[in-house]
């Protein structure tokens, strides 16, 4: 929230793939991550969200988690520092994935030293709202990190509908019930 605070750790949203590889919103994610000053750990967090619409899986080291670590690794970012996420399809997912591959333990993340959430301005509404529920962090222990870019409309209706549907809900196997009901719902024009 707060643009003077530090993250301790980055928390990167992918933005999709093309035919060639990272879309330019997921380039520019990690492009912001890897200016961000010094932090811990930097946690890459993209599958293929294609999958939803039957697009078949990327070849082996091809999910948008690989190719933003190349992308960090060639931008000069220590290995050890990197972790990956590379199985979700949806923001929700990632979050859940993070938390369930433990890719933030040990970092004794809160207020003092905050996550910082990178994605595109429009889109860290959403983002911040699910990793305050998932993560179970208060929004104080979170730093958003606004990547430039257009913003769609389509994502402020995403936003307030996910804040109606999730009211309430923590537990990650029943957001993730709620979640493929909803884009359901959204396929059918319902």
């Amino acid at each position: 929230m707060a643009a003077d605070r530090v993250a301790a750790a980055l928390l990167v949203f992918g933005n999709g793939l093309t035919g060639d590889g990272l879309s330019a919103g997921s380039l520019a994610r990690v492009r912001a991550a890897v200016a961000h000053p010094a932090v811990e750990r930097i946690v890459l967090s993209g599958g293929w969200e294609q999958a939803r619409s039957g697009a078949p899986e990327p070849a082996e080291g091809c999910r948008e988690g690989d190719l933003m670590r190349q992308v960090a690794l060639d931008a000069g970012v220590d290995e050890r520092m990197l972790r990956i996420e590379c199985r979700s399809r949806s923001t929700l997912e990632n979050l859940l994935n993070v938390a369930a591959d433990g890719l933030l333990d040990g970092l004794a993340l809160g207020p003092s030293r905050p996550l910082g959430l990178v994605t595109h301005a429009w889109h860290l509404p959403r983002a911040r709202f699910l990793a305050r529920k998932v993560l179970g962090l208060p929004g104080r222990a979170l730093v958003d990190v606004p990547v430039p870019g257009v913003s769609p409309l389509i994502e402020y209706g995403i936003r307030a509908a996910s804040r109606v549907w999730f009211f309430g809900v923590r537990d990650p196997a029943a957001l993730l019930r709620r979640e493929q009901r909803m884009v359901t719902m959204l396929r059918r024009g319902v």
